[in-house]
C-alpha cells in the first residue's frame, strides 16, 4: 500500500502549495484543514506520515499529537509551523515528533523530513507486526503454560515453580519444554525477550507466592 503524507493546516494556499509540491515529487498527499478534520477522517491502517502545523482551529498540533498517540501511534509526525519557539518544539520532540521545521522551509529540507518520516513509519510497522506475532503465540499456550512462562522469564526454578503452582518438577519441566517449543525459543534468554516485547514483565510484580 502506498504511503499518505496527510497536510494538516489551516492555510490553505500553504496547504495547497505543500501538497503540489509533494505530488510533484512523487508523494501521494491528503489536505485537511483542521486537527478534528484529520482525526475524522483518520486512516486506521494506512501508511504514511503527517505534516503539521502547530496552531490550528480547534485542537492544536500539540493536542493532536496527543490523540495520534493513543488512535495511531505507528504515524510519524514532521512539525511545519511559523509559531514555533524553542519551548514548543522541545515539546513536541519529547512527546516523538520527528521533525520541527520552521516556515518557510526549504523543497529539500521538507522532502528529506518527509523521507526520513516514513523510513520511520516503515521500521515501526515491522517491529509491530514482529510483537503482534509474538503476542498469538503467547496467547496460544494454555492457561497453566502461561503461569509457568509468567515465573520462568522472572528466573524461578522450576523447584520454586512447582511449589508455587502446587505441582511436581516433573509437571513443570514438561510444561516449560511445552512453552519452549509453542513460542520457537531455545533459550530462557530468547523467551525473555519476548515477554519484554509482549510487555508480559512488570517490574511491579508481587513476588512469588503459593496458589
Amino acid at each position: 500500500m502506498e504511503a499518505v503524507v496527510h497536510i494538516v493546516d489551516d492555510d490553505q494556499s500553504f496547504r495547497t502549495a505543500v501538497g503540489r509540491l509533494l505530488s510533484a515529487s512523487g508523494f501521494r498527499v491528503a489536505l485537511y484543514e483542521s486537527g478534528d478534520q484529520f482525526l475524522a477522517q483518520l486512516p486506521a491502517t494506512e501508511p504514511g506520515c503527517v505534516l503539521l502545523d502547530l496552531q490550528l482551529p480547534g485542537l492544536s498540533g500539540r493536542e493532536l499529537q496527543d490523540r495520534l498517540l493513543e488512535k495511531a501511534p505507528l504515524l510519524p509526525i514532521v512539525y511545519l509551523t511559523g509559531q514555533g519557539d524553542i519551548r514548543a518544539s522541545v515539546s513536541a520532540m519529547k512527546a516523538g515528533a520527528e521533525d520541527f521545521l520552521e516556515k518557510p522551509a526549504s523543497g529539500t529540507i521538507l522532502l528529506e523530513a518527509i523521507q526520513r518520516a516514513l523510513v520511520k513509519y516503515e521500521k515501526r510497522r515491522v517491529e509491530h507486526d514482529r510483537i503482534r506475532a509474538l503476542q498469538v503465540l503467547v496467547a496460544g499456550l494454555t492457561p497453566r503454560e502461561a503461569e509457568v512462562f509468567a515465573l520462568i522469564v522472572r528466573g524461578h526454578l522450576n523447584k520454586q515453580i512447582a511449589y508455587a503452582l502446587g505441582t511436581s518438577e516433573r509437571t513443570v519441566k514438561a510444561h516449560r519444554h511445552s512453552v519452549m517449543e509453542k513460542l520457537g525459543v531455545r533459550s530462557l534468554a530468547e523467551a525473555v525477550s519476548i515477554a519484554e516485547r509482549t510487555g508480559l514483565l512488570d517490574p511491579d510484580a508481587r513476588p512469588l507466592q503459593r496458589t
